[in-house]
């Protein structure tokens, strides 16, 4: 008789999910106290720019708003309120916090919906070559689509859409057609993601006995296309839950750039002008969501599993690497390299402005900016801080998942709350106790960049767990290091790692979107985030300067995914591999 699957403590996750919240919102909270600024004076601003910050003035502020009480009285009467449905009254306009909220939300969820519907169609596109041929590409287009910038993405679709065109409208909420721009600038990249996710779990599935059998026995390419695909999806069901609710909160920059009153644009908002009331309602109701979203996941990935995840017999299916050219990773390497040598050469700070936004020549390969600085200089000279940050923040990220998969019930709370904070709004709070710099936001970033990471690795350790070989190794008296070390690591750990370097150019991005409202590298650093801010706005006369950035991204991409991919393919062969979960 098999022994049980172990089961998680119910109430860790419980626990887990009400320690995070409560840390969350009392950060959120104490924000005025903890920047340094006078909240008076922010809310002054926001209701009057014009108006002179005297001290009767502020006082009145404070007596309004009830600061002189201190944040943690503040907190309270927040927190009553709540009990009592009531999320306060906003500091700036003194209208119901609820009801912006509430239509905040509605726009992003109504912008997510559409997102994830690209995102999957990408996907789809990006798994099907897989099932046709039975085998995984490197993997190198699908991570570079994945690491295209959203906000220089949503700028070009923009321009190219709506003002060169005159297709789509290019700002505002009025109706279907001003969701379609805003939806492939943030379904293109998550698109690419979860699609490679797929395509890289496939081909093991693919080689396993029963699809010979079952196409020896004449059943149709789609249902066992269908059948391999509900094979691979149990411990990827909570990537996608985690994309959709990063394409609702994490799509700051995009609002920004389309004007669409969603709900991470009035957080930001709400940040910057230190409106603490419907900031605490707006990052609330992302929390909120995020918690209902890994609810939904988790019951989505156990119907997927059955009684076999109870029964501890799942059968996982054995390692096969993914075998890629070595052409592929050394030509990124090359192209990657050759820029970089060369730009380092070069002064990234030299000003000219008698050839500000000049075209690529020999003088400038890759052009100039909008001061006239050589963008191949400035690309050569930020990749170390750019690349070297971003690999840190990766590792980090990495080491972390790996330790908390063995413990599923706290991950997987504290993860739904931190998957579900924007980038800039930790960004913010981080920024208000250290100040704003690459420090501060490379922490901002760590924070939150790991919570897919550990997610995947939670649900691959709880199946290796529950599989029935591992049952066998334990009957036979194998011991708890031996298969932790021989069969549970190595099942782990890779698919864990190839998915972190697929994240690498995102984590970038995330430093780029803190450095875009200035939380980030600040000016001059030659950072390539901020390199895509500063030219943003001259996308279309010198495009060459968002490009340059924009492509290096991707290059990297490509070549942390290809060349894993090849390092694994070279380093085992299928005489080597170990039969884990067969």
């Amino acid at each position: 008789m098999k022994p049980p699957a172990r089961r998680l403590w119910p109430g860790a996750a419980g626990a887990t999910r009400s320690l995070s919240l409560l840390t969350v919102v009392a950060a959120v909270g104490l924000l005025p106290w903890l920047s340094g600024r006078d909240p008076a004076l922010s809310v002054l601003r926001a209701r009057s720019a014009e108006q002179e910050p005297t001290r009767e003035a502020l006082d009145a502020i404070r007596r309004d708003l009830g600061l002189d009480a201190g944040p943690l009285s503040l907190l309270g009467r927040w927190a009553a309120g709540l009990v009592r449905g009531d999320l306060g009254l906003s500091w700036v306009s003194g209208t119901d916090v609820g009801p912006s909220v509430l239509a905040g939300l509605q726009v992003s969820l109504a912008l997510m919906g559409t997102a994830f519907g690209v995102a999957v169609l990408l996907g789809v596109t990006l798994v099907a070559p897989v099932l046709v041929r039975g085998r995984a590409s490197a993997g190198a287009g699908a991570a570079m689509l994945a690491a295209v910038p959203e906000f220089l993405l949503a700028t070009v679709g923009l321009l190219v859409g709506g003002v060169w065109l005159g297709l789509l409208p290019t700002s505002g909420w009025d109706g279907p057609s001003s969701m379609v721009l805003p939806s492939v600038a943030l379904g293109v990249p998550a698109g690419g993601l979860l699609g490679r996710l797929v395509a890289d779990a496939l081909p093991a599935v693919l080689e396993e006995r029963w699809v010979e059998l079952w196409r020896g026995a004449g059943v149709s390419r789609a249902r066992v296309s269908a059948a391999a695909l509900r094979r691979v999806l149990p411990p990827l069901v909570p990537q996608f839950g985690m994309a959709a609710v990063g394409l609702t909160g994490g799509a700051v920059a995009v609002e920004t750039v389309f004007a669409v009153p969603g709900i991470g644009r009035t957080a930001l908002g709400a940040a910057k002008s230190q409106d603490l009331p419907l900031l605490q309602g707006a990052v609330l109701a992302l929390l909120l969501l995020g918690l209902v979203t890994g609810a939904l996941s988790a019951l989505v990935r156990r119907r997927l599993l059955g009684p076999a995840l109870r029964d501890a017999s799942l059968s996982l299916p054995p390692p096969l690497p993914v075998r890629a050219h070595p052409a592929i990773p050394l030509t990124l390497a090359a192209l990657l390299a050759t820029a970089i040598g060369w730009g380092l050469l070069r002064d990234p700070y030299a000003v000219n402005t008698a050839v500000r936004l000049a075209p690529p020549s020999w003088a400038h390969p890759l052009g100039t900016d909008g001061l006239g600085r050589d963008v191949l200089a400035r690309l050569g000279h930020g990749a170390a801080s750019t690349v070297g940050t971003a690999a840190a923040v990766c590792l980090l990220s990495l080491v972390l998942s790996l330790a908390l998969g063995f413990l599923p019930g706290v991950a997987a709370g504290a993860a739904d709350i931190a998957n579900a904070l924007p980038p800039v709004i930790v960004g913010i709070l981080v920024a208000a106790v250290a100040g704003p710099g690459t420090g501060g936001a490379a922490f901002a970033v760590a924070l939150i960049s790991w919570p897919p990471l550990a997610a995947h690795a939670a649900a691959l350790v709880q199946e290796v767990r529950a599989s029935g070989f591992l049952t066998a190794q334990r009957a036979i008296g194998a011991t708890p290091s031996w298969i932790l070390t021989r069969h549970v690591l190595p099942t782990v750990a890779a698919p864990v790692a190839r998915h972190a370097l697929l994240r690498l150019p995102g984590i970038a991005l995330a430093l780029a979107s803190l450095g875009f409202i200035g939380l980030g590298a600040q000016p001059p650093a030659p950072e390539w985030g901020l390199l895509l801010d500063e030219s943003r706005a001259y996308v279309e006369r010198a495009p060459w300067a968002a490009l340059s950035p924009a492509i290096a991204l991707a290059l990297l991409a490509g070549l942390a995914v290809s060349g894993a991919a090849y390092a694994q393919g070279a380093a085992r062969t299928p005489a080597k591999e170990a039969p884990v979960g067969v």
